[in-house]
């Protein structure tokens, strides 16, 4: 398969791109510096250089045509305001969501956060709040968009850098916990190797480390 990922340099996504790459996908790594060009291609990724912020829905689907997937692992990142976190993790997202539909591409993974659906908490910090509320409201845009997308939403709980175990806790609703970065892209690639109309599709799953093998976290959740 060919997989455009957004987010293409995050610790997710190169994570991501090495395990498709492996196991003989085509991973094509959307990212805005050309510096980080040689990066993506160690993990075995195209890299394409273009930034959501600036970009038109036209531009980026030419980006994604042709793909067989889409994922979102895109995020403004420490350090940023609450403008960023709008105009990337929540309109990148959208801006993704309406590429991969200009462009017929109807997979579509969202990397999202776990227990966003709840909304900020009263009295957030400002920047926090408006993290979690972008990152509700891409879910939101996304769910609606069943008609034109086969979409899966991935939540993870905190992320760790740690070396992932391999095993995990994913369904509709666990308990909040951390998760390995390795974890997460072993889960992603897992969901992207269902088939896109069968059992992945229209999917909200939270994650958190566990007891349960990848595979077989899969193969629950979407039982």
């Amino acid at each position: 398969m060919r997989i455009v990922i957004a987010g293409g340099h995050g610790k997710i996504a190169l994570r991501l791109e090495r395990l498709l790459a492996a196991r003989g996908d085509t991973p094509v790594a959307l990212i805005r510096d050309p510096a980080q060009a040689d990066d993506v291609r160690a993990a075995g990724a195209e890299p394409v250089v273009i930034d959501l912020e600036k970009a038109t829905v036209t531009e980026l689907s030419e980006k994604v045509m042709d793909a067989d997937a889409v994922v979102f692992a895109a995020g403004a990142g420490p350090g940023s305001g609450a403008e960023r976190k709008r105009t990337v993790d929540r309109d990148g997202a959208v801006l993704l969501a309406d590429a991969a539909s200009l462009a017929g591409t109807r997979r579509y993974v969202l990397v999202s956060a776990i227990g966003v659906d709840d909304g900020p908490a009263p009295g957030s910090e400002p920047v926090w709040a408006a993290y979690v509320q972008a990152k509700k409201e891409a879910d939101d845009d996304l769910r609606s968009r069943g008609e034109v997308l086969d979409w899966t939403i991935l939540r993870p709980g905190r992320l760790t850098d740690g070396p992932g175990t391999g095993l995990v806790r994913l369904g509709p609703s666990v308990p909040k916990a951390e998760v390995a970065r390795d974890d997460v892209a072993a889960v992603i690639a897992a969901l992207l190797a269902e088939p896109a109309s069968s059992r992945s599709a229209g999917r909200v799953l939270d994650l958190v480390g566990g007891e349960t093998p990848v595979a077989e976290a899969v193969e629950g959740a979407l039982s």
